[in-house]
């Protein structure tokens, strides 16, 4: 029987990951976003360190803590904005050069010296930059 015990073990901790994490940032550093692909659905998280002007939606009532530096979105759903400190960490994210599209677990985001602009399979999404922030 301990055999047995052993082989499954081997096997459950030799099966694939059922997630794969991407990291990107703009140029500036200053817009860092993580994309976890998993089967059959996805999500992306974007945050924008320092921002000029009003947030892309007012703040809820009920959020005490940073407002209108987190934008998430799965593949298919709608953007959501995150009450949530915000991350001061510019370090460790593969760079998105300015004119480079990116293709990855069911969203495309396009680098520009303007901004970051990401869509999901259903066509919502965000912009951002220093200047302004949108949601679509």
């Amino acid at each position: 029987m301990p055999r047995l015990f052993v082989f499954f073990a081997i096997v459950l901790c030799a099966s694939p990951s059922l997630a794969d994490v991407w990291t990107f940032e703009t140029p500036s550093e200053n817009i860092q976003c993580v994309v976890g692909e998993g089967a059959g659905d996805s999500d992306l998280s974007c945050t924008i360190i320092e921002r000029n002007g009003a947030p892309a939606l007012p703040r809820p009532a009920d959020c005490r803590s940073d407002w209108g530096h987190d934008f998430f979105m799965t593949n298919t759903g709608a953007v959501r904005m995150l009450c949530q400190p915000v991350s001061l960490n510019r370090d460790g994210f593969d760079r998105a050069d300015y004119g480079i599209t990116g293709r990855f677990g069911g969203f495309v985001c396009h680098s520009t010296k303007k901004g970051l602009e990401c869509k999901n399979e259903v066509g919502h999404g965000f912009f951002l930059s220093r200047a302004k922030q949108r949601i679509f």
